[in-house]
């Protein structure tokens, strides 16, 4: 793996070369910050850790991934250390944030334990900004990640400390995209130490994928990170998804299994809790999350009482629940949530303006709809649920 680092600062911003147009952070990019570590800008004091030091242990890779719902014991974490061909061990918090339809996993560490699992060159401006407060965020996702013109990226809107600005790109391991330190992992209630990153060095990580697993039981997944790098998942494999901020309620815990064809398929007991079919003014019955019905039920309504009924095309209903990753990645869609519908398809599709009524847009974000139409590479037909709200 060839190491990436830029390192951000707010500023102008390196233009976007990708095929799919994207939010291209407005930091621009250096190899290394100026002498003497990171500069000021976008560091927190408020979210900082102490700054980890001089490196004396060798960096090694991240072979096996262990991610549970609950903080694992100290004791099964120690004896997962003491497994023959177990080089290395650090625990993290992992969880994930919906961000403009992908859910990207976000892991809150500690700095210094880390970066031992990221191979490459030293890259210690990466670690410095992290423990100041900052996101270090995988090199994949550089000009995609939804920043403002800033450098900032909104990872909660309703949590304090929820914003974080952008300290640098760099290699992460698999199944990693945004990392954070555990202090501001603890401010996005993110549950602590709940997930391992697991060296093997010489021994091949399929050998030790059954013992682990015996050891953590059913309740946690336990992921081969070199099959997910050449396949793009494990496909032996469950994986699990826990949002951080208002929506960890809607989403719980979110177990599923790579089934093929872009599609994924919910623990069974998931879906029976979370998911319903009501009947909704306007589109009649639909199959949307529980959590999302009471707003989608009060913004159709209020678009029939405005007189703009006419506006939202039954025919052109694309549906709320579809448990699938994003199309080309393994990112999944708000929709795998059922979090999200898609409405007026043909003449709303991504890249477009788009034909959506602007007084129907503003009335779901009324009742706590994002709308597509507002991102840099615009999907006009989307809505998804971005913050909980009562109907009166």
């Amino acid at each position: 793996m060839t190491a990436v680092l830029v390192v951000t600062a707010c500023g102008g911003g390196p233009e976007a070369t990708d095929d799919e147009p994207s939010a291209a952070p407005s930091s621009s990019g250096t190899a290394t910050s100026p002498a003497g570590g990171p500069t000021q800008a976008g560091l927190d004091p408020a979210y900082a850790v102490e700054a980890p030091g001089k490196r004396t242990e060798p960096i090694g890779v991240a072979d096996i991934l262990v991610s549970g719902k609950t903080t694992l014991d100290p004791d099964l974490v120690e004896q997962v250390r003491e497994l023959d061909g177990v080089v290395n061990v650090t625990t993290i918090s992992l969880a994930n944030v919906a961000l403009e339809n992908k859910v990207y996993n976000l892991a809150a560490v500690d700095p210094a334990a880390y970066r031992l699992f990221v191979p490459g060159q030293e890259l210690p401006d990466a670690w410095k900004r992290v423990a100041a407060g900052e996101v270090a965020a995988s090199s994949r996702l550089m000009k995609r990640l939804p920043v403002d013109e800033q450098g900032y990226l909104t990872l909660s809107p309703d949590v304090e400390g929820g914003t974080v600005h952008v300290g640098s790109y760099s290699d992460q391991p698999e199944k990693i995209d945004l990392v954070v330190n555990r202090l501001r992992g603890e401010a996005l209630g993110m549950v602590p130490d709940n997930a391992l990153l697991i060296t093997t060095g010489q021994t091949a990580p399929e050998t030790l994928k059954e013992p682990i697993t015996e050891l953590v039981g059913q309740d946690a997944a336990v992921q081969n990170l070199d099959a997910v790098a050449r396949f793009g998942l494990d496909p032996d494999a469950f994986d699990t998804a826990v949002l951080v901020g208002d929506f960890a309620d809607a989403v719980g815990v979110f177990n599923y299994t790579p089934i093929g064809g872009g599609r994924i398929a919910p623990d069974p007991a998931w879906v029976s809790s979370h998911i319903v079919t009501e009947v909704v003014p306007i589109l009649g019955s639909v199959t949307c999350n529980k959590y999302l019905m009471p707003q989608l039920k009060a913004a159709l309504a209020e678009v029939v009482t405005r007189g703009l009924e006419s506006e939202i095309n039954v025919g052109e209903y694309a549906g709320c629940y579809y448990p699938r990753y994003i199309a080309g990645s393994t990112n999944l869609s708000n929709h795998s949530f059922g979090l999200a519908l898609d409405l007026n398809v043909p003449g709303n599709q991504r890249g477009t303006v788009g034909e959506m009524n602007r007084e129907v847009v503003a009335i779901f974000k009324y009742w706590g709809f994002a709308w597509g139409g507002d991102w840099a590479f615009t999907d006009p037909m989307h809505f998804e649920l971005a913050q909980l709200k009562e109907p009166g």
